[in-house]
């Protein structure tokens, strides 16, 4: 390992999550009615008002993170900020479904009336998210109680009875197990218990649950993930079950890689590490433009998704934070080349250097496709969770050779 050229990345990742956060910070805050615009220009310019509730509460996540665990981000704007963002969500993100059951909205005029409904959990999963972070700021026990009752209704939707959603149940709709689904309950496990142990407790059986869903999805013995699986396992037909998203199993790659850490599983931490990191790495990396594919058939088929094969900003940095944190754990050499390609790619891609924050859309050759730095999907999340995670990862690495 070469200390030199790491701490070359952690000044570079550093200057990076300090540029992100000031983009922000100048031009996402609606002072007038609370929340934050996210669709926003190359140049800062809003073109659209409509606020994403998933995307608000990543942002509010974001925020309280980098305040509460990062010394140069304790500042009074950022607080303000994730306060502000924080009581717009509490205010306006829930509407009652016609079952009695609290759904949240998917999107949101500026001042908050309610326009779209989506039938899955993931504006509620970002919405426990933002409530227990901004409690663990601002020590208000009625926000960490509401990220829990939240939690309860979610995990009665997937375990339970998944009516309250509003999908309706179709003769020829087969159940699916969605790797995003046991992920993302995964990832709220891990944020309600962190630093609580009664919590922990609490969830300890839903988390080994999610690991088990997540594990279903290692198929073809072994030599791929599959992005959907049948309820009980196995391998889906068609397009659907041949489907691969090389982004989202290297993302799931590292909360297992959190999972085992935390319980000293190394049976879980060689899965995640061969299956969940180097398996999507290799076989999503474009050989010849280089960075990773959005989506992918296991059967070398063309993906019927348009934007197949195109490069994603959040793809990458779920890399970049999977095959860091998997070296860190390994100190697999091959683990850490493949840091630096991914790592040179990023930065010579995504960043847009006039106008600060990344572009998060390129062709299959690299170039810009679509100029915006948010949108419906693109907030702040993937890129500074990316940047603070890859930071610290480099600080303990570069504190043990010391």
């Amino acid at each position: 390992m070469s200390a030199v050229k790491l701490e070359e990345c952690r000044q570079h990742i550093r200057a990076q999550l300090d540029s992100v956060v000031d983009f922000w910070l100048k031009y996402s805050h609606d002072t007038v009615h609370g929340g934050f615009f996210t669709c926003i220009g190359k140049d800062g310019n809003i073109y659209d008002e409509l606020k994403y509730v998933w995307l608000q509460g990543r942002q509010v996540w974001m925020y309280c993170r980098l305040y509460r665990t990062v010394d140069r981000f304790r500042k009074p704007e950022i607080l303000k900020a994730a306060k502000a963002g924080g009581a717009f969500l509490r205010k306006f993100a829930r509407v009652s479904s016609s079952s009695g059951q609290w759904k949240c909205a998917f999107c949101l005029t500026r001042d908050g009336k309610a326009v779209k409904v989506q039938r899955s959990i993931f504006s509620e999963c970002f919405y426990v998210m933002a409530m227990d972070e901004l409690s663990r700021v601002t020590e208000d026990q009625d926000m960490q109680l509401e990220a829990e009752q939240m939690m309860e209704q979610l995990i009665h939707w997937v375990r339970v009875d998944g009516s309250g959603l509003g999908r309706p149940q179709l003769p020829g709709d087969v159940p699916t197990n969605s790797m995003a689904v046991p992920m993302m309950l995964l990832c709220l496990v891990q944020q309600l218990s962190e630093d609580r142990r009664g919590v922990e407790q609490k969830y300890a059986e839903l988390g080994s649950w999610c690991v088990q869903q997540i594990l279903q999805h290692v198929q073809r013995d072994g030599a791929a993930i599959l992005e959907n699986v049948s309820a009980d396992g196995s391998e889906l037909p068609g397009c659907l079950g041949r489907l691969q998203n090389p982004g989202h199993a290297l993302e799931a790659g590292w909360f297992l890689l959190q999972y085992a850490a935390e319980r000293g599983d190394e049976q879980i931490q060689t899965t995640a590490i061969q299956k969940f990191v180097e398996l999507p790495y290799e076989s999503g990396w474009d050989k010849a433009h280089g960075g990773l594919f959005y989506f992918l058939d296991v059967d070398g088929h063309c993906p019927t998704q348009l934007e197949w094969s195109m490069k994603l900003w959040w793809p990458h940095s779920e890399a970049l934070i999977a095959l860091l944190m998997a070296y860190s754990q390994s100190r697999k050499a091959e683990l850490l080349q493949s840091f630096f390609q991914v790592y040179e790619y990023t930065f010579s891609h995504f960043p847009d250097p006039a106008g600060g924050e990344w572009f998060g859309y390129l062709t299959q050759e690299g170039k810009v496709a679509l100029d915006f730095k948010g949108g419906p999907f693109k907030g702040f999340f993937h890129v500074p969770r990316c940047l603070y995670m890859c930071e610290r990862i480099l600080d303990d690495l570069l504190a043990s050779k010391e």
